[in-house]
Parts: structure tokens; C-alpha cells; sequence
């Protein structure tokens, strides 16, 4: 008996494929300098550059710090998660049982429940290695951030350098982040999974509209763009 009904598997193909694609299109693609993320990327450097012609620097500190532990926070969340879903394995039995009274609620086996649970495991995994993996670089960032050479010196080779070094490891940390509230947006896509394949279906698309509208027709975007308009 397979494990997976045909449904099953267009669904799982439907959501891994609407994933890889939307992170083509946001990272990847033409479009991608379009979207909130690729904008925000510009300001960190003119952040650093105006940084630079400043001596006194402890606001730019202290929005290090905000965003280390916002970083921390959603790490911190993810493991939480994870114990979540391991608790979906633990339970499934009980769980099916309360399910099955739910309206519409499809039949389903143990094993193909703890298959699913597995499933949302692995993504919250994925987030956490992004969000620790940002919050590692938001601290090297916070390194290169003291060792910014002083203003008095903003326009030598060295301080050009060092911007453009602190730049790219501050948009590699904010890439990773993005990553990782990726994920956690495609679990929620993942859940419809539970409830059956069209349901997963549905809810995938949902995600994917709710990001594509936040990243290229938001009012967030419109203003960060104000200037164009």
C-alpha cells in the first residue's frame, strides 16, 4: 500500500516547486531589484555611508542590537516550533482521534500523519540554521561596525573598503533572515497538509500571493519608493 496517494504527491510537488520558485523570483530573477527585500539591501549601505561621516556612533549600535535580537527571538521561536512538530509524531493517535471529529476531516494513518509531521520538522529545522546562521552574521557585522574607521578618514581607499566588505555581510545577514520568515510563512502552507492535498494546495497559494503582494504591491514598498512617485 503506498504511502502517498497520487493527490498526495501533486500536492507536495505543487508546494516544494511554488517554494523554489517564489525564492527564484525574489532572489534570482529580473525582478527581484524590484521587490521590498532588494531596496532594503541599498539602504544598509547608505546607512554605513552616513555612518561613516558620523563620530559619535552609539544609535548605530543600538540598531545592531535591535536587530541581533530580533534574530534571537525568531531562532529561539524556531526550536519551539520544532518541539511542536516532534509532538505531532509523539501523539499522533490521540491527535487523529480529536481530528476525526472536525468537519470534513479525511481518514488518514498513523504513519502517513507522523510522514506529514516530519515534513513541518524539517522546515522549522531549515529556519532555525537561517535565523542562527543571520544571527552569527549580524555579530561579525557588529565587529566590522567597530572597526569602522574614523570619520576624519571617510574618504580614504581603506574606508571605501571597509564599507563595501560591511555592506555585503550585512545584506548576506538579511538575506539569511528573509530565509528563514520564509519559512515559517511556507509551514503555515504546509499545515493545509493536514486538513488533505487540496487543502495544501490552497493554502500555498494563499502564501504565495500574501508574499508576492508584501514584496512587489505592498504600501511598505510604495514607501520606500515615495520618491518615485
Amino acid at each position: 500500500m503506498m504511502l502517498f496517494t497520487f493527490l498526495d504527491l501533486v500536492a507536495i510537488a505543487g508546494f516544494a516547486t511554488a517554494w523554489a520558485g517564489y525564492v527564484f523570483l525574489v532572489e534570482r530573477s529580473s525582478h527581484s531589484p524590484l521587490g521590498l527585500n532588494e531596496r532594503m539591501h541599498a539602504f544598509r549601505e547608505d546607512w554605513l555611508r552616513r555612518m561613516l561621516a558620523r563620530d559619535m556612533r552609539m544609535v548605530d549600535v543600538q540598531i545592531m542590537a535591535a536587530l541581533q535580537n530580533g534574530t534571537a527571538f525568531f531562532a529561539s521561536t524556531s526550536l519551539i516550533a520544532i518541539g511542536g512538530a516532534l509532538t505531532l509524531t509523539r501523539s499522533s493517535e490521540d491527535i487523529i482521534g480529536v481530528a476525526s471529529y472536525f468537519p470534513f476531516a479525511i481518514p488518514t494513518s498513523r504513519v502517513l500523519w507522523e510522514a506529514k509531521a516530519v515534513g513541518l520538522c524539517v522546515i522549522f529545522v531549515y529556519a532555525f540554521f537561517k535565523f542562527a546562521w543571520a544571527y552569527r552574521l549580524y555579530n561579525y557585522v557588529a565587529i566590522l561596525l567597530g572597526g569602522t574607521p574614523p570619520a576624519a578618514e571617510k574618504d580614504t581607499v581603506e574606508a571605501e573598503i571597509h564599507i563595501l566588505r560591511t555592506t555585503r555581510l550585512f545584506t548576506s545577514a538579511g538575506r539569511h533572515f528573509n530565509r528563514g520568515q520564509r519559512a515559517f510563512f511556507f509551514a503555515l502552507g504546509y499545515l493545509g497538509w493536514f486538513a488533505g492535498p487540496i487543502a495544501l494546495m490552497i493554502a500555498t497559494a494563499a502564501v504565495v500571493i500574501v508574499m508576492w503582494r508584501r514584496q512587489f504591491a505592498s504600501d511598505s514598498l510604495r514607501a520606500v519608493d515615495c520618491d518615485k512617485s
